[in-house]
């Protein structure tokens, strides 16, 4: 098996092998993984228990599929290619294994996936980045999945500060998850042979996760990862980069003021005429040169109270990571404009948004009202846009 089904359509001119009567298309990354040494070894390691329901994106015709059902109660198997699955269904029609299979026609990409406690598959190479974030969102936390991926891809998922590898993914991923390279895959054990060797990675989802708005994250490590090698002084400091984040800025504060507003507005005191919203808040310039100089202001804040103006991304580590995002979360904004908040004493800051974890001991649950969002368990406004959220 390992024909995964979770790429683009394919054209009618593509490129393909012939293989158990099937034509394999290229542009579905359909490479069968015939080697049956890598299939025990994938199974080895992923010591699947008589109770796993294991799920496996790709089955293609099955061989993989087959040595799951030996070991676990339940495979989930989520299969685009519709030929892939009737070769899958004729294969395992009237057995024993067949009738603990469920088997999804569907891409992976775009179908809600079941509860599972184990991923094991050969994935297509280039969904590979989307699907590993899809299944670290998945909200039934599992135990770990062991997935064949493109080598340098695992080599990015694994890579250290420091490393030439060392990227977004790399630091996104390990924020969720604890990664480990277990193997290395010829291209010669595939029918037919992809362009570039594969390896198996192991990812093991962090439970419980962090208490991290990834969105914030993202935003964050994306912007220093621009210049990976420049030092963080000289990345915050472009003027384009400062410019960005202060009409992230202004956009943040023209939504805070309508949520305030809308409160105001709709609460009976005070809400005659015009007089009953709250002003907009001022942007210091109407986002010209005030405004850019105050997020400038606030930039070198945070860079000095970091220490990291003369650091490099490429050696940040995670907790440097988490410490600089901590830093711009604590960022007050001008004392007039920062306390938005309606019964809580907290003030919000401006230059992200702040995680509601500081606010309501990890509650994330909104309740949506009109142009207002409040986090239930504490009445503070939280506006659904982050200045460093690009």
């Amino acid at each position: 098996g390992g024909a995964a089904g979770g790429g683009a359509a394919a054209s009618s001119s593509a490129p393909y092998h012939r293989h158990v009567g099937v034509q394999l298309q290229h542009s579905l990354g359909q490479h069968l993984l015939k080697n049956p040494l890598v299939t025990a070894a994938m199974i080895e390691k992923a010591s699947i228990k008589s109770t796993d329901v294991v799920l496996e994106i790709g089955p293609g015709t099955g061989n993989l599929t087959l040595k799951l059902l030996e070991a676990a109660k339940k495979v989930v198997a989520v299969e685009h290619d519709g030929r892939m699955v009737v070769e899958l269904q004729k294969r395992l029609h009237g057995t024993a294994e067949g009738r603990r299979l469920q088997l999804i026609h569907a891409d992976v990409m775009k179908v809600e996936l079941p509860f599972f406690n184990l991923c094991v598959a050969n994935i297509p190479y280039q969904i590979s980045s989307p699907l590993v974030f899809k299944l670290l969102a998945h909200p039934q936390r599992f135990r770990c999945a062991l997935l064949m991926v493109q080598r340098e891809f695992a080599q990015r998922l694994c890579a250290k500060p420091g490393d030439e590898l060392y990227c977004r993914l790399s630091v996104n991923t390990q924020l969720l998850a604890k990664v480990d390279h277990l193997m290395k895959v010829s291209k010669n054990s595939f029918r037919p042979p992809p362009k570039v060797d594969s390896s198996v990675v192991r990812i093991e989802p962090r439970n419980p996760p962090p208490p991290v708005d990834f969105v914030e994250w993202d935003g964050l490590v994306r912007l220093c990862f621009n210049r990976k090698n420049k030092t963080l002084g000289a990345v915050f400091r472009q003027k384009p980069l400062l410019q960005l984040l202060a009409d992230n800025l202004k956009t943040h504060r023209a939504l805070v003021g309508a949520m305030a507003g809308g409160m105001a507005g709709g609460g009976g005191e005070g809400s005659s005429g015009g007089d009953g919203g709250a002003a907009p808040m001022e942007t210091g310039g109407g986002g010209g040169g005030g405004l850019l100089a105050e997020v400038g202001e606030l930039v070198e804040q945070v860079l000095e109270e970091t220490g990291f103006a003369e650091e490099r991304t490429a050696k940040l580590d995670q907790d440097d990571f988490l410490r600089l995002l901590a830093a711009f979360n604590a960022v007050r904004a001008r004392p007039r404009s920062a306390q938005i908040a309606t019964g809580c004493q907290s003030r919000v800051p401006e230059m992200t948004r702040l995680a509601a974890f500081q606010h309501c001991g990890g509650e994330r649950v909104w309740r949506r009202s009109g142009p207002q969002q409040r986090v239930r368990g504490c009445r503070h406004l939280a506006s659904a846009t982050s200045p460093l959220a690009l």
